[in-house]
This record gives C-alpha cells, sequence and structure tokens, in this order.
C-alpha cells in the first residue's frame, strides 16, 4: 500500500476515493467539491507523484517529502 499519508488526510476529509497500484506506485482519484483531483505516484530518477489538487485543470508534479505536501494541502480545503 503507497501513498498511506494521503489517504489518511482523504479519510480524515471524509473524501471517498479509489485506490490503484501498478508497478510499485500508487494512484488515488477522487472528486470533492464536482471536481475531479488525482495524486498518480511515479518513480523516475526520483519518487514524486503527479497531482491537479492545486488547480484543478493543471497537473504539476511534486517531488521530496510529496506525501506531506499533498496532505498538508488537502487538509487547508475546507469542510465538505
Amino acid at each position: 500500500m503507497r501513498l498511506e499519508t494521503v489517504q489518511d488526510a482523504l479519510n480524515r476529509k471524509n473524501i471517498s476515493f479509489t485506490y490503484t497500484e501498478e508497478d510499485g506506485c500508487g494512484s488515488l482519484d477522487f472528486m470533492f467539491r464536482g471536481l475531479s483531483f488525482h495524486v498518480w505516484e511515479y518513480h523516475d530518477d526520483v519518487w514524486g507523484a503527479e497531482t491537479n489538487i492545486y488547480e484543478a485543470g493543471r497537473s504539476i508534479d511534486v517531488e521530496g517529502d510529496y506525501e506531506a505536501q499533498i496532505s498538508r494541502e488537502i487538509l487547508s480545503w475546507p469542510e465538505f
């Protein structure tokens, strides 16, 4: 199981998600306020995740402590 910190943040916000794993990388897809979001983990030379949580229409790569950064953003969202 991957992206456990992000999954915990989604659970704390009561946001349902779909988790899949392929080639050792986790993938989360979910809806929030009618918008579709994703967190897709990758491992090229470094570990990271592609996500659109900062802007629903634009994906960016987050590297370093990406799970903490993504979780922090999700936890800052208003209650639904």
